[in-house]
């Protein structure tokens, strides 16, 4: 890209629409240096322990607890969020994911021994993990600190060096400096690169190793399309719709706050938002009564508020001015098709404050029951049986989480089973989010890979098979030459090992003579 070229980008408060900063498009020399800087520092990290890479992603750990209300603010005034949201989910949840991963990465990726089969007797196989080398990091703007930061620690636990572009809408630009600097991180190994989609797919073209890409379903198909030019491997953690199923056996009074804060939370800007719930008929009024009841008693930010007061407001506001327009877009289809909006449904004049919405009785033709919303709004509808709960729960292109709640935990197991999706919560919205040692990932339209457990590492690794045998004068019978002899004695050994009921005497003596004319038999 020339430089006359390069775009600047405002970064805007959305609480008062007060204007941040600016952000330039990199050229293309300054992306070259930045992932020549990266394979270069790359081989330095792979040579280092595991130990010491963990005692590397602790001084991030140190760090954020000495300088989080700085963090917080940060985050509050780029995303609108409330103050307590963004402290458990953006900061709080970030130190859970490193008290984890210290403690349980050098069992992930120390050698793996595993079995070999009797035919290659005398052998040992295992499995090493080798990192892929350089990760470019692609996060959103919903959660701009720990999409980013989450990623690119584990990807460099598993031994590669990271560059990350943050969302231009939310891109923290000074933090992540703040952090790497401050904290003493090793320099180099995480680089943050600040733009727009022409910078993302610039950086695609100088072929990382591996792409990790949290964000839409649309941007999703262009990131992967893109990527299949290079045959790069990507995970993709793209948009959700996510379900509710309410029975009708629920303690009311913890169930409604659950959805509350299932659907609410972060204004409802997460990709596992509670976004369709689907409630029982004989509770379908009760629970709707309540819930609205409740709802409008939560908070909302304005553009006065004193986003540094953790107490100021329960919901805060909606980040970008294209997704408020989405939102009011969804709102105004549901009401044409003759749903009912109970409260909220619009926001304050001029402003990204958009107050907590509950649609009810929605159905499938419309957009607020069928497309991602991403914003304060759950549409609820009723059912009448289980299967007919999971047939509407089910009827989604996506699959990212759900919810079941019901004090029958057999009945409620059984259906988060049948859920076709990568996440289910019983009795709480969201929550497998919150416990690092699970994977997290979607199927369906909203994509493919894990991060976090076993797989947020192993997903940053090549998975190497290694098979070692003793260097001596044996001869392996399947080599060359190939006889009428070798393959009796063969066949012989598949009849007596692979039958329903194994012939160990069979098996024995073929065995032996199949070792036996190894020494033999060769090509001479």
């Amino acid at each position: 890209m020339d430089t006359a070229t390069l775009t600047t980008i405002q970064v805007t408060n959305p609480i008062n629409n007060t204007q941040l900063y600016t952000i330039s498009e990199p050229n293309d020399a300054e992306l070259q240096k930045v992932f020549a800087t990266a394979r270069a520092v790359q081989q330095k990290i792979a040579d280092m322990t595991v130990k010491e890479r963990i005692a590397e992603m602790l001084k991030i750990n140190d760090f954020i607890l000495a300088n989080r209300e700085h963090i917080i603010d940060r985050i509050v005034e780029e995303t609108g969020k409330a103050k307590v949201d963004c402290l458990v989910s953006e900061v709080f949840e970030v130190c859970d994911v490193i008290d984890h991963f210290k403690k349980v990465t050098p069992a992930i990726l120390k050698d793996h021994p595993t079995s070999t089969p009797i035919f290659l007797m005398g052998k040992k196989s295992k499995i090493v993990y080798d990192p892929l080398g350089t990760i470019l990091i692609i996060a959103p703007w919903n959660y701009p600190f720990y999409q980013g930061i989450v990623p690119g620690l584990l990807a460099f636990l598993a031994g590669n060096a990271v560059i990350f572009k943050p969302s231009e809408v939310t891109p923290l630009k000074g933090l992540w400096e703040k952090m790497m600097q401050e904290s003493g991180f090793m320099k180099d190994a995480f680089q943050v690169v600040y733009g727009g989609k022409e910078t993302g797919a610039r950086l695609i073209e100088l072929r990382p190793d591996k792409i990790h890409f949290t964000g839409s379903v649309r941007a999703g198909h262009k990131i992967m399309e893109h990527a299949s030019k290079y045959l790069i491997p990507v995970d993709l953690e793209l948009g959700g719709k996510d379900p509710g199923i309410v029975f009708d056996d629920v303690d009311m009074e913890r169930t409604v706050n659950g959805i509350m804060w299932g659907a609410f939370t972060n204004a409802g800007q997460s990709c596992t938002s509670l976004e369709r719930l689907y409630v029982q008929d004989t509770i379908y009024d009760k629970l709707l009564t309540m819930l609205v009841d409740k709802t409008k008693k939560l908070r909302v930010s304005t553009p006065a508020i004193n986003y540094k007061d953790p107490g100021s407001c329960d919901v805060g506001a909606v980040t970008a001015e294209f997704q408020i327009k989405i939102i009011e877009d969804h709102i105004q289809d549901a009401a044409q098709k003759g749903a009912r909006i109970l409260t909220g449904g619009k926001r304050e004049p001029g402003s990204h404050h958009f107050p907590p919405t509950v649609v009810a009785d929605c159905d499938h033709s419309m957009k607020i029951a069928s497309v991602e919303t991403f914003g304060p709004v759950v549409a609820v509808m009723k059912f009448k049986t289980e299967e007919e709960a999971l047939r509407l729960a089910n009827d989604s292109p996506y699959g990212l989480g759900a919810s079941v709640w019901s004090k029958d935990l057999k009945r409620a197991e059984r259906v988060a089973r049948k859920i076709v999706t990568g996440n289910v919560s019983i009795n709480s919205h969201m929550l497998t989010e919150g416990n690092p040692a699970l994977p997290f990932g979607g199927v369906k339209d909203s994509g493919f890979g894990r991060y976090k457990g076993e797989a947020g590492i192993i997903t940053f690794c090549n998975s190497k098979s290694i098979l070692i045998d003793q260097q001596g004068s044996k001869i392996e019978p399947h080599w060359y030459p190939f006889t009428t002899g070798k393959y009796t004695l063969l066949s012989n050994l598949m009849d007596a090992y692979f039958s329903r009921t194994k012939n160990w005497v069979k098996f024995a003596i073929n065995g032996l003579k199949v070792d036996s004319i190894g020494g033999k038999e060769k090509i001479k």
